[in-house]
């Protein structure tokens, strides 16, 4: 009766941080009364000496062993000797690795916590994405500190298209564009010039896109913004500030958003740190 009152105790044994085998134990002995269940989770396993330290001491009460190791070996050597000591050991991701690799014909990579790493890659995505959005178009100046680039340059030059292709490459960006009759925030000559992009396009391209931009809203054609002679005074005025702050600058004429990304790509990959 002392026996069957006896809390279990579950072992989690992972060679990554053991979450994944630990939320189905979780699942599972909430069908069972969760109270009775005592998870004492194990992980960064990577060497035999520890699966048999946890199985000897799991060996002594009420315990069983649940775990998620992607090295065969330890696979091995947990369901060999589990079985040697009578003790349940319940591969939580091994089967489904296995059906995978049958089904797909292609072995899996065999690096523990992968997992997490594609986790925290997804995440880090989403909050360059969100930057991106907060940042657009001049919303807040304070962006540009935090800001990995900064794209400046007139209306309709790619700016919010290429802020979110590159932060989909994990980049916090900021964009800005340029008015002659708005001064550019001071923070823009703050940060270093390699951080910064000028974005600048063929006027008559400009002038065809501002027109269908117009069409698009509902607005005429010959309004000032579509205007060549508004558009020339805008692209000069650009070009002074970019070479005021002697940043780079990209002439994004009939070029696709990922051409323009992947230089813009290089050179901030290729810029050093500050104080290097």
């Amino acid at each position: 009766m002392e026996e069957k009152n006896k809390k279990l105790i579950v072992y989690v044994v992972s060679d990554s941080i053991g979450e994944t085998a630990e939320f189905v134990v979780k699942a599972v002995s909430s069908q069972f009364n969760s109270g009775h269940v005592d998870i004492r989770r194990v992980p960064f396993v990577n060497d035999v000496e520890t699966i048999h330290e946890v199985l000897e001491e799991a060996s002594l009460g009420k315990a069983m062993i649940a775990y998620t190791l992607v090295l065969p070996e330890l696979r091995r050597v947990i369901r060999e000797e589990s079985k040697k000591l009578n003790i349940v050991a319940v591969d939580v991701m091994g089967p489904m690795m296995d059906a995978f690799s049958e089904l797909i014909g292609v072995d899996p990579h065999m690096e523990p916590g992968l997992i997490r790493r594609l986790d925290e890659e997804y995440f880090r995505r989403v909050a360059a994405i969100e930057f991106a959005v907060k940042y657009d178009d001049g919303k807040d100046p304070r962006g540009i500190l935090l800001a990995d680039v900064v794209l400046i340059g007139v209306s309709r030059t790619s700016k919010t298209p290429l802020s979110m292709y590159l932060a989909n490459k994990h980049l916090k960006v900021a964009n800005l564009p340029l008015v002659p009759e708005v001064e550019p925030p001071e923070e823009l000559f703050w940060i270093p010039a390699g951080k910064i992009i000028g974005l600048t396009i063929n006027p008559r391209q400009l002038n065809e896109i501002r027109k269908e931009r117009l069409k698009a809203l509902g607005l005429h054609g010959q309004a000032n913004y579509a205007s060549y002679e508004r558009i020339l005074e805008e692209l000069d005025y650009a070009e002074k500030i970019m070479r005021k702050l002697g940043c780079p600058i990209f002439d994004v004429s009939n070029k696709a958003v990922e051409e323009v990304a992947n230089k813009i790509l290089q050179i901030v990959r290729e810029e050093p740190e500050d104080g290097e």
